[in-house]
């Protein structure tokens, strides 16, 4: 995966957006785990509490779920749920 950021958007929305395309990719199915906080931070190099704010953001969009104790998830329909906005944004 490259690890080159973009100057015009902020890291946490860089690492948003390589969650999305995983999940649109498949190679983030539902259900399966996203890679542990400290994982991403050091494989980055960035700040933990930027990849936390990067998983919030998919939290917040309806496509991953926190399980306490256990880590964050995939949702069951968060691939169509992106294939849906991005059929609408293409429509636009």
């Amino acid at each position: 995966m490259n690890r080159e950021w973009n100057d015009t958007q902020p890291i946490y929305r860089q690492l948003r957006d390589r969650g999305v395309h995983m999940i649109l990719d498949g190679v983030l199915k539902e259900g399966d785990p996203l890679p542990s906080v400290r994982n991403v931070a050091a494989e980055f190099r960035v700040n933990p509490l930027t990849v936390l704010k990067a998983y919030q953001q998919l939290v917040h969009e309806d496509l991953v779920e926190m399980r306490r104790g256990l880590g964050m998830f995939v949702k069951a329909g968060a691939r169509a749920l992106l294939l849906k906005g991005e059929r609408q944004k293409f429509l636009n």
